[in-house]
């Protein structure tokens, strides 16, 4: 089955309890997307069905589509939601390719990036915390890893993908390591590379000094900015007039891209001037939540 086709879930075999999903920002996006009574709402990045289980419980009758390319994912989210029955209609693929046949939401919610259960599985590959292979991949039915683009792509394409995907200011000097030590097998030593060849000061900063170039790695694997630029120019035309959609981001590339596309979108009204961040309490219960970003939009009338 092709990414985007719109043919029956396949099921892999997941560790269910991998996926257990706190919902960032829950009551920002309850109160911004003004659940009503049987709507019918997008979850664009189901992830472990977090926000999907809170619209459904947020009004009587309401319908969810909820999408993820991610077949673990998915699978852990028809556990979570198994109680509302053909009330979620699910669909295996990239957000950017779905198509919706005609059917128009009262509310969409994407909630964008690596989630954290992604992270925290070791052979996923997305965290050099634990020795795995170097993977990457979102949706495993795809080819290209991140091993293939450490050991492949050439010094010059990895320099420019840790800058631009990454911000990484000493992208050059460490493509230049990458290049000259390669092949990786696994993320630690990749890691391991990278902090060898930086100023002690960087090594012992804030972040690890592999934290930029695996962000940047994940998001060239996965085209992840490419596929949001897609979705946000494509979603807007998926609302009933008066729908809302919340967009939830981590990082400054992510956030950029959805304050300006929601903004330029002659279909949208923004209705948050800044985004909206987590409260106190959320921040303290749920650390990864300190990042996010939540901005919404109103599907005009005309």
């Amino acid at each position: 089955m092709e990414a985007g086709e719109q043919t029956p879930v396949e099921t892999e075999t997941p560790a269910l309890a991998d996926f257990a999903h706190v919902p960032v920002l829950s009551r920002e996006v309850k109160e911004g997307l003004a659940i009503i009574p049987g709507g019918h709402y997008l979850d664009a990045t189901v992830g472990g069905g977090g926000h999907s289980r809170l619209i459904l419980e947020a009004a009587p009758d309401v319908r969810v589509t909820a999408i993820d390319r991610d077949g673990r994912a998915l699978d852990a989210a028809k556990a979570e939601l198994a109680e509302f029955g053909d009330r979620v209609r699910f669909w295996r693929g990239n957000f950017a390719e779905f198509e919706t046949d005609g059917i128009l939401f009262e509310g969409i919610v994407a909630d964008l990036g690596v989630s954290s259960a992604q992270v925290d599985t070791p052979e996923r590959g997305f965290s050099f915390r634990h020795e795995a292979p170097l993977d990457m991949r979102m949706d495993c039915r795809q080819s290209l890893t991140a091993a293939e683009a450490v050991n492949q792509w050439d010094e010059r394409e990895l320099a420019e993908i840790f800058y631009t995907y990454g911000e990484e200011r000493l992208s050059r000097r460490i493509a230049r390591q990458i290049v000259g030590k390669r092949p990786f097998q696994t993320t630690t030593e990749l890691a391991e590379a990278i902090a060898r060849c930086v100023p002690a000061k960087y090594r012992h900063g804030r972040i690890h000094p592999a934290t930029r170039v695996f962000q940047a790695l994940r998001i060239a694997v996965n085209q992840e900015l490419a596929s949001l630029e897609s979705f946000l120019s494509r979603s807007p035309g998926w609302l009933k007039p008066g729908g809302r959609m919340g967009v939830i981001s981590f990082h400054s590339l992510e956030d950029r891209l959805v304050k300006h596309r929601l903004r330029e979108n002659p279909q949208l009204r923004v209705l948050t001037k800044k985004p909206v961040l987590p409260q106190a309490d959320e921040q303290a219960k749920n650390p990864r939540s300190r990042s996010a970003k939540l901005r919404l939009a109103e599907r005009l009338s005309s």
